[in-house]
């Protein structure tokens, strides 16, 4: 995924059951809406998540598709998680992934990986969907010089409750009891959760930092409803239980320990100190792909994203 410029989310007076209420304002990147949640005004991460987009729903005709071209990234980690479509994902650590429904691509970008995303040249051949989220997970700077790295599981191999009503996907980390088989580098947890009408869903309460971002349906939290796009951040240690909607709920619920400081962000990159940012940006800037410190990815190197 690449950073690409949308407006900025609003986030209005903090009501008495959340501390802080995200919500997004659409932008279309030419027939393909992207709503951006995190980084907020009030809010640039929920515990180490940095970076988070909903994309889609969108419909494609015969031939057409997403293409991300080549782009890098530092001191981050990704996931692209899918409810509907696929994605090709290659990347500069010779990882070749088509990304499906319900799984993890988790990519670890650390001192500096080049990936991209498209759409795969089977899908063009008929009309398509594309329905899913974009998180960067930022790392912390014990971590940030680390190696670039790769994981993919399948949903078989990802903790799943179905129980009450509710259906949930652990995706990343430890909640209810779970914890999900991807490398983390701090405590964490991310997961999909689907909702029948009027079920219960309680946050976990051994994290320092719990968000719930609405992507179908609606949830009631202390008699308040909130609707589809919006994204809620809870006080640490409130007890907190999400009730579905009448017409139920889809939800990604996150968070987890905060980091010791906020980050710089800028294009692609996120990093502890503005000197490592710039570093990165003349690094890509010198396309050096051979001998420099980014590589482009194998098998997609005919074309990539310059520097803004």
């Amino acid at each position: 995924m690449s950073w690409n410029p949308t407006q900025t989310p609003e986030c209005p007076e903090s009501l008495d059951s959340i501390e802080t209420l995200i919500i997004p304002r659409a932008r279309d990147l030419g027939g393909f809406e992207v709503r951006r949640a995190l980084p907020a005004p009030k809010r640039q991460m929920v515990g180490p998540f940095i970076f988070f987009d909903q994309m889609g729903p969108a419909e494609f005709l015969t031939g057409g598709g997403i293409d991300v071209r080549p782009h890098p990234h530092i001191g981050l980690a990704t996931v692209t998680y899918l409810y509907k479509g696929e994605f090709h994902h290659r990347d500069s650590t010779g990882a070749d992934q088509m990304v499906y429904p319900g799984e993890v691509n988790w990519m670890i970008a650390g001192e500096g990986v080049t990936h991209s995303e498209r759409t795969s040249e089977e899908m063009r051949t008929k009309p398509g969907s594309l329905f899913g989220i974009q998180t960067w997970v930022a790392l912390p700077e014990h971590a940030e010089d680390t190696g670039a790295s790769f994981e993919h599981h399948g949903q078989e191999a990802l903790p799943f409750i179905d129980e009450g009503g509710k259906q949930v996907r652990l995706i990343l980390g430890s909640a209810w009891g779970e914890t999900a088989p991807v490398k983390t580098f701090t405590e964490t947890f991310y997961a999909d959760a689907v909702l029948a009408a009027g079920a219960k869903l309680p946050l976990p309460d051994n994290h320092e930092d719990r968000g719930v971002y609405v992507t179908e349906g609606s949830v009631i939290v202390a008699g308040q409803v909130f609707e589809a796009g919006r994204m809620m951040v809870f006080r640490p240690g409130d007890r907190i239980s999400l009730t579905a909607g009448p017409l139920g709920a889809r939800l990604m619920v996150l968070g987890g320990e905060t980091l010791n400081g906020p980050r710089y962000i800028s294009w692609n990159f996120v990093a502890s100190s503005e000197e490592r940012i710039e570093a990165a940006k003349e690094a890509w800037r010198q396309g050096d792909f051979t001998h420099g410190r980014f590589r482009l990815p194998p098998g997609d190197t005919a074309e990539f994203i310059p520097l803004p």
